[in-house]
């Protein structure tokens, strides 16, 4: 099939987003569709399983600079417009490839596409691997017929870890404000991810978890958000820079248009639990900590998911930003001890710390490098 033939085949091809084709197909033909940008997500999976998950998505290259500290208040409020403005381009053809397994897929009308691979290999390592993956954009969407492709990552844990953390990230890890509107969104507008802070010590913590009880682990990390992937480099420069561990993000569907940046976060939030879930599947013998804050339903999602799987539980910390919750707090915990499940409500990381290195998830030598690390921010 010839590059002319190929373009072709995508302005014509029905389905879902036909609006939004249509929209791209008038600015691909007036020369105002930007470069495609091929974005793949981290993806993960196990040999229990036989699966790996991946997804990305994909749109016009929304041009956004490196972040720096010393970012003015204009270019910090055009990178969020950025991210929430542009084209994402539905229908297009996406191959992916894994361990010489491909698909073809087609984008949908967030520009979002995702999929599985068996995953068949039986030399299961004991440290935590990162496995690469391919995308190539098939439809062409330059006069030249260049060719668009990228290579994730797929996370599979070795065979030697303790247990896996699921962490929520704003108002977990990162200060967010998300049940006050008004500040949510000035932060958002007025900070990059270099300048949004994390909590006191919540990385050295998390570091401390990922090493596990003998310093060398390797525990998997799964970061859970309502916010939407448009934030998805915002939120990734924001671990790596402030060297949280690696992990997969589980994030929720784009939504274009800057109208909707003041929904950024916000509806139910019925995503987080299906996507647990979803973890859980893929590492049956996995135990797991989960790690939270009672500012948007994370107690609530947290107990359904320990009710389904009281024994793969560790621990429970949900950090407290809201003081108007005690008596929910306290019926959390109550429930909670019924099937033999600890839900810590703490105020800072140090009282999480010390439980889990109570409990045996963290050496007590690395409490003591938490507890300066806390008291420094």
């Amino acid at each position: 099939m010839t590059e002319k033939k190929r373009s072709h085949d995508y302005f014509e091809r029905k389905g879902k987003g036909l609006f939004k084709k249509q929209k791209v197909r008038l600015k691909h033909r007036l020369g105002w569709l930007g470069i495609p940008q091929l974005v793949p997500y981290r993806g993960y999976g196990s040999y229990e399983a036989k699966k790996v998950f991946i997804s990305g998505s994909l749109a016009e290259d929304k041009g956004l600079a490196k972040p720096h500290e010393k970012n003015s208040l204009f270019e910090n409020i055009l990178s969020m417009l950025k991210r929430y403005s542009g084209d994402q381009i539905p229908g297009a053809r996406i191959e992916a490839e894994f361990a010489e397994n491909r698909q073809e897929l087609l984008t949908e009308a967030t520009g979002q596409f995702s999929t599985s691979f068996p995953l068949t290999n039986k030399n299961s390592t004991r440290q935590t691997n990162w496995i690469p993956y391919q995308l190539r954009l098939l439809d062409d969407f330059d006069v030249d017929g260049k060719t668009y492709a990228s290579t994730g990552e797929i996370m599979i844990p070795g065979s030697k870890v303790d247990f896996g953390v699921v962490s929520d990230i704003d108002d977990t890890i990162m200060v967010s404000h998300s049940t006050q509107m008004l500040r949510k969104l000035r932060l958002l507008l007025t900070h990059n991810s270099r300048t949004r802070k994390p909590f006191p010590g919540v990385e050295t913590f998390y570091r401390a978890l990922h090493a596990g009880s003998t310093g060398n682990k390797g525990n998997p990390f799964f970061y859970i958000s309502s916010s939407e992937w448009n934030l998805y480099d915002l939120i990734d420069d924001f671990c790596t820079y402030n060297k949280f561990p690696k992990g997969v993000y589980l994030l929720r569907d784009i939504i274009p248009g800057i109208l909707n940046l003041w929904q950024q976060g916000g509806r139910n939030h019925e995503h987080k639990y299906e996507k647990i879930m979803q973890v859980f599947h893929t590492y049956p013998q996995m135990k797991f900590v989960l790690v939270g804050d009672n500012g948007q339903h994370d107690p609530e999602i947290y107990s359904r998911v320990a009710k389904q799987y009281p024994t793969r539980i560790r621990a429970i910390y949900i950090r407290t930003i809201s003081k108007r919750k005690d008596r929910q707090m306290q019926q959390f915990i109550s429930d909670m001890e019924k099937i033999n499940v600890q839900m810590i409500f703490t105020p800072d990381t140090i009282n999480a710390s010390q439980h889990a290195s109570n409990i045996g998830l963290i050496p007590k030598s690395s409490v003591s490098d938490i507890i300066k690390s806390s008291l420094q921010n």
